[in-house]
């Protein structure tokens, strides 16, 4: 058994075919179709059941996997260990949330550890956190920003901010909770729950709700007069006129947002400069 047939498997589920997985890594189709008899036959068990349409994993093929996932993941941390500088470069992926990725102190901390580590290629990838949470935990980011709470048993938490959270509305507006619309993330979003909840203490269920998916048309959104949202502090412009911010009762003023990466043996320096940035601009 070689890397390589983990590969070759793990591709093959994915796309669904093998054919399909020939096409994606470039390998002659035959080859591949030889590796998982050899594969089959050295383990004494079928891994996947062929079909007009493609192939699909036996319970055998599934847990196979699992493992061939669980080693090339082992693979690839061991490499970026062994052949890693001595200084932070390569690649690094982080997932951020809206509010995060708009926040003044953010984006200073962002243009700083770009400035002094040109050699690392950083990548911000937008989701909810419920979104990024599993990302990390798949092996999509290398970390992410996790606003709200979460079972954090298999995270390594780097960096752990409380933001102070307002209610957002357009100038002037009278604040009226019983007649208003609410512009919100999707779904997972911590702050749309945490007004979900206050509304619903209140005795009023937020049945008018505007769903976005960026921060700038949520706040246009506002600014129009068309509805409230709740945001964290850092992110409300500074100077923007067209808007004015609200105290929120004690039980929703504040939310913890956290930087987090896997609970590997292994943590790049990327990684680590990155953290030290973010702990160094004072969130």
């Amino acid at each position: 058994m070689e890397i390589i047939d983990f590969k070759v498997f793990k591709a093959i589920i994915e796309e669904g075919s093998i054919t399909r997985a020939a096409e994606k890594l470039d390998y002659v189709q035959s080859n591949i179709t030889t590796r998982i008899r050899k594969l089959e036959s050295e383990l004494g068990t079928q891994l996947l059941y062929r079909t007009p349409k493609g192939v699909v994993p036996t319970e055998k093929g599934l847990l196979f996997h699992k493992y061939s996932t669980d080693v090339l993941r082992s693979v690839h941390e061991m490499t970026k260990a062994i052949k890693g500088a001595d200084y932070p470069s390569g690649q690094l992926e982080i997932g951020v949330v809206e509010t995060m990725a708009s926040s003044g102190p953010f984006i200073s901390a962002l243009s700083e550890y770009q400035h002094k580590y040109p050699e690392v290629t950083l990548s911000l990838v937008t989701g909810t956190s419920p979104q990024n949470y599993e990302k990390v935990l798949n092996y999509q980011l290398d970390g992410a920003f996790l606003s709200g709470e979460f079972d954090l048993t298999p995270l390594y938490v780097a960096h752990e901010i409380r933001e102070e959270v307002v209610l957002i509305s357009a100038a002037g507006a009278e604040l009226d909770h019983s007649n208003a619309a609410w512009v919100v993330f999707p779904k997972g979003c911590p702050l749309r729950s945490a007004g979900e909840d206050w509304l619903r203490s209140e005795g009023l269920p937020p049945a008018n709700i505007i769903e976005v998916s960026t921060l700038e048309t949520m706040l246009s959104c506002v600014r129009a007069g068309i509805g409230y949202t709740l945001m964290t502090a850092s992110a409300v412009p500074v100077g923007d006129n067209q808007i004015q911010a609200h105290t929120v009762p004690e039980r929703y003023r504040y939310i913890t947002t956290r930087l987090v990466t896997r609970k590997d043996q292994f943590h790049s320096k990327a990684f680590t400069a990155f953290a030290d940035g973010i702990i160094t601009a004072g969130f």
